[in-house]
């Protein structure tokens, strides 16, 4: 009779001990997918958070197959410089120490995205004839990157106005005294850019004391493809 009660008694506890175990287990299947849910909203939206992409630069959009990325922002006043992103590679910031007063210039090859060369360009008080240097070995099929930095136009000539509007620009012949101006061409573009933007320095207008606010812009430039 008393082994028959101990029997009974372990029976009974192995039971409970097998119930709350299940009853946890269960509730802890019901937690974990109930908090998935109310982060991701469905099992899908998971897999999407698990396997979306990055845009490149930060850019909101990515792109197309066969067309770069690309970022650019102007230099704030002159405190803060101006940077060029291509693919996800910075190729001009002051992170990089290769910007500068006036225009900062990058080249890049429009079939491969390869950084052909970079420069920065005082035109405050710079030589004008630095700018045609840099300019006069680029080939067509070169794509021209542009952004500002304080001063972009007291040393611009007519000269290199005209060669930047041959470069697609619209507002090359413009640009005036610390105006802001973000730009890309090419070497042998036969319409006028889609990718440019430009304010005027104007002191009833600009976010700054002497100085009109940062521009930023990107896109998706299509690839040059060989023929």
């Amino acid at each position: 009779m008393r082994w028959t009660g101990v029997i009974r008694i372990f029976v009974v506890a192995v039971t409970l001990l097998s119930i709350w175990y299940f009853a946890e287990q269960m509730f802890s299947i019901k937690w974990e997918a109930k908090s998935l849910q109310s982060l991701f909203g469905h099992e899908e939206a998971v897999v999407s958070v698990l396997t979306k992409k990055r845009p490149k630069c930060g850019n909101e959009k990515e792109c197309p197959e066969n067309y770069f990325a690309f970022k650019m922002i102007s230099g704030a006043a002159n405190v803060v410089g101006p940077s060029i992103c291509l693919e996800d590679k910075i190729i001009m910031s002051g992170v990089k120490n290769n910007i500068g007063r006036g225009l900062n210039i990058a080249l890049v090859n429009a079939t491969t995205g390869e950084t052909l060369g970079t420069g920065h360009y005082d035109m405050y008080s710079g030589d004008i004839k630095e700018v045609k240097a840099f300019f006069e070995p680029v080939k067509d099929g070169t794509l021209i990157f542009i952004a500002t930095y304080d001063d972009p136009s007291t040393k611009l000539d007519t000269q290199t106005r005209e060669l930047l509007t041959s470069y697609g620009s619209s507002y090359a012949k413009k640009l005036g005294f610390r105006d802001g101006w973000l730009f890309v061409g090419g070497k042998g573009l036969k319409n006028k850019s889609p990718f440019e933007q430009h304010i005027k320095n104007n002191k009833e207008t600009n976010k700054y004391d002497g100085w009109p606010e940062v521009l930023e812009m990107d896109g998706c430039i299509p690839k040059k493809m060989n023929q």
